[in-house]
């Protein structure tokens, strides 16, 4: 199993991905979420994906097809999506566990 932490940023929301493949290509998704609009993602993702698939697919998966109905008046910019399709990856081993950062600061030109 896959367990992913996002904490999103200044909304202050934090998502818990959990990703399980029994046999290294399909996998089921469990998502807790503070934010309302993923745990509507989250409603939408319970059929198992093949990761095999969704990496082929890209934003044309089905990870991506759900965030795109799911996340309408959301921001554009939510990291969330990709620590979904991130988990996918790893849990059906079509890629190695690794943190991703995004560390963002306001720098003054000078």
């Amino acid at each position: 199993m896959v367990k992913t932490t996002i904490r999103a940023g200044v909304c202050g929301f934090s998502t818990t991905v959990l990703a399980r493949s029994d046999d290294e290509q399909n996998v089921t998704l469990s998502i807790e979420s503070d934010c309302e609009k993923i745990r509507g993602v989250a409603e939408r993702l319970t059929e198992p994906i093949d990761a095999y698939q969704e990496i082929g697919a890209g934003f044309g998966g089905a990870v991506y097809k759900v965030v795109l109905a799911g996340l309408k008046g959301c921001c554009a910019g939510c990291v969330v999506p990709s620590g979904i399709f991130k988990s996918v990856q790893v849990a059906g081993r079509v890629a190695l566990p690794a943190p991703i950062t995004i560390d963002i600061e306001r720098v003054e030109q000078g």
